[in-house]
């Protein structure tokens, strides 16, 4: 799988917006659906129905299934890490915390990955990377405040969210060395299938999901939109990215979630814009900048 961890081309810059936005209404249909359900059985309904609404478009492209065991091996490593795991944690930690904390938190996902790939000899560790992912997150922080009312259990939520962030993390990593010629639509698929098998049995044995009594229309609703929008869509969009752009520079798109989401509130919803946003959306951006090496070299070239 030929991958530029040092460069974004315009098409990903756009992808990663997108992706952002999917993303980004994850924490929404979360909060929305823990509401009647318990964490467990949601991300379990997540990947089911994602895996559902994927399998017809594999079937139209002619894509095959995996061969035996070893084939599947792959998807269930991919889909423990970048599902099974950090879907848990985060969700567990948003009984704890709330939406707008855990996206903070779920930026330093960037810097995770940095470490891993640099622990696994798999990435140079670059300055100007670090650095652009720490003024990112510091951006991400601005933007949404970290003045947050003390809850109980807030400090588990906590770490259960920075949890997840590391599981994302080694499933970058897991990723470039594993997925070498597996297109984004069958990655997408088959990781999700292998979770789904995963979460029937930690929900079966931790929350007995068919005893739970009918949720409502809201509810089903907020799950329709995690599995289609957050999840289906978002994974093809995720491994594309992966595939063109790299595994380290696809989990930025956790820096600009926050940004996206104050977006959406604005244009949809007519919500103000404050002056701490826009500072917040400055930094993010600079970040970015830093990331992508773009204006490092102009600085080089003016100097």
């Amino acid at each position: 799988m030929p991958l530029n961890d040092n460069r974004i081309d315009a098409r990903d810059w756009s992808l990663l917006a997108v992706l952002s936005i999917l993303w980004g209404g994850s924490f929404f249909f979360n909060s929305a659906a823990l509401r009647e359900l318990p964490p467990f059985t949601l991300v379990l309904l997540r990947v089911a129905l994602g895996a559902a609404i994927l399998l017809p478009l594999l079937r139209m492209q002619g894509i095959n299934f995996p061969k035996g065991l070893a084939g599947w091996k792959p998807f269930v490593a991919i889909g423990l890490l970048n599902n099974v795991i950090p879907f848990s944690l985060i969700v567990i930690g948003q009984t704890f915390i709330p939406s707008g904390l855990a996206s903070i938190l779920n930026a330093t996902t960037p810097l995770f990955t940095v470490l891993v790939m640099t622990a696994a000899k798999e990435e140079a560790l670059q300055v100007r990377r670090v650095a652009g992912v720490a003024l990112g997150l510091v951006g991400v922080i601005i933007l949404r405040g970290w003045g947050v009312e003390s809850r109980a259990g807030q400090g588990l939520g906590i770490l259960l969210c920075l949890g997840g962030a590391f599981s994302y993390g080694l499933a970058a990593l897991a990723a470039r060395r594993l997925l070498k010629d597996s297109p984004p639509l069958g990655t997408a698929t088959f990781q999700l299938m292998a979770s789904t098998v995963m979460m029937a049995i930690v929900a079966g044995a931790m929350e007995q999901p068919w005893r739970l009594p009918m949720p409502g229309v809201g509810t089903w609703l907020a799950v329709l939109g995690l599995a289609s929008l957050s999840t289906a869509l978002a994974y093809i969009v995720f491994f594309q990215i992966l595939l063109r752009s790299g595994a380290t520079n696809v989990m930025l798109v956790t820096l600009l979630i926050p940004v996206t989401a104050i977006l959406l509130g604005w244009l949809v919803l007519g919500e103000p814009i404050s002056a701490r946003e826009i500072a917040g959306a400055t930094v993010i951006g600079s970040a970015l900048l830093v990331i992508d090496g773009r204006a490092v070299r102009m600085l080089q070239r003016v100097a």
